[in-house]
């Protein structure tokens, strides 16, 4: 859908609203015919998943987030969620907790009834935590998050190989100095994407220059600043990777301010894919994080009829476009 809106020229909700046939939308008829068209170009088809179906009721799966931030990985999540509910037409109740133990517990108790099949308990942040007491009495997996005790299955993200994968395809188009700029230090994110980062240095036998890893803060604010430190250090680096999306917003603007060009002048890599990597110019290469897939795994999983303690870690997927590269390596 995001490829469909794209190519027409608009927003996901317009082709959203188009797709389903809301009449009552103030949508022009020619806007209309261009999400038609971009259909019909790229070959689209919505997801089967698109409704319950006539049967739905067979149980309820809950789904407990501790926070729905602005990010919109968890909305992500909730649709990979339901996508793999409703084939096996169950219901999926969310609800958003802000990390209240008291709230936390007396959802906990409300889907303990005979049609319960289980909960997922997802983090907003890809972190270690410690899991509601009343967890332990439902059949139970972890999205985005796992136990210390390792006593639920659960899936992450395999941040490491992540940004192991990016530098690496960093080095192979030739560029030598890689910087990297982080997240905040207590992210754990941030944190296992820059020991990939250092592993695929080492692995092609390039030092770890720490002058070359700056601190941000996964907002453009920080990636600009970063950037801009980056730059002032003397020999600049031939490619910059960005620990996320908005962190390498503001690496653009910072390039483009010194009169360098992203893509061409130095090379740009983000992280996790956010719908603004397509529109930024050049198109922003990055890595996808896989919050559908994880969601449609923990259904899995909860529908499996042996639920094993597995602590998956998921891949992430290169999305190549065109920032990766310079005029130099092409």
């Amino acid at each position: 859908m995001k490829d469909v809106a794209l190519k027409a020229g608009v927003s996901q909700s317009t082709v959203s609203f188009v797709l389903n046939g809301l009449e009552d939308m103030r949508i022009s008829r020619e806007t209309r015919k261009r999400v038609m068209e971009a259909v019909e170009e790229l070959g689209y088809r919505p997801r089967e998943a698109g409704r319950p179906p006539k049967a739905a009721g067979a149980g309820v799966i809950g789904l407990m987030f501790d926070e729905i931030a602005t990010s919109p990985f968890a909305a992500i999540s909730i649709e990979g969620v339901q996508e793999a509910a409703w084939k096996a037409s169950v219901i999926v109740e969310v609800v958003m907790t802000g990390g209240d133990t008291e709230y936390e517990t007396e959802v906990l108790k409300k889907w303990s009834g005979d049609n319960a099949i289980g909960v997922i308990y997802g983090s907003i942040l890809t972190r270690e935590l410690t899991a509601p007491e009343g967890l332990g009495r439902h059949r139970a997996v972890l999205l985005n998050c796992n136990d210390a005790e390792r006593r639920y299955t659960s899936v992450v993200p395999a941040e490491r190989r992540g940004g192991e994968v990016a530098t690496a395809t960093l080095i192979s188009e030739g560029h030598q100095r890689i910087a990297f700029i982080s997240g905040e230090p207590w992210m754990e994110a941030s944190d296992q994407r820059m020991e990939g980062y250092e592993r695929a240095l080492r692995a092609a036998r390039i030092p770890v220059d720490p002058s070359l890893i700056v601190e941000g803060n996964f907002l453009p604010s920080g990636g600009r600043a970063a950037t801009l430190k980056l730059m002032q250090e003397g020999r600049k680096p031939d490619a910059i990777l960005c620990a996320n999306d908005l962190t390498a917003v503001g690496c653009y603007e910072a390039l483009k301010e010194l009169g360098e060009m992203p893509g061409e002048t130095v090379a740009v890599m983000g992280y996790d894919d956010q719908e603004i990597a397509q529109h930024l110019s050049p198109a922003l290469s990055t890595v996808l994080l896989p919050h559908r897939e994880m969601g449609q795994w923990c259904v899995e999983q909860l529908l499996s009829e042996d639920l094993a303690s597995i602590q998956e870690r998921m891949e992430c997927p290169l999305v190549l476009r065109r920032s990766h590269q310079t005029l130099r390596s092409q």
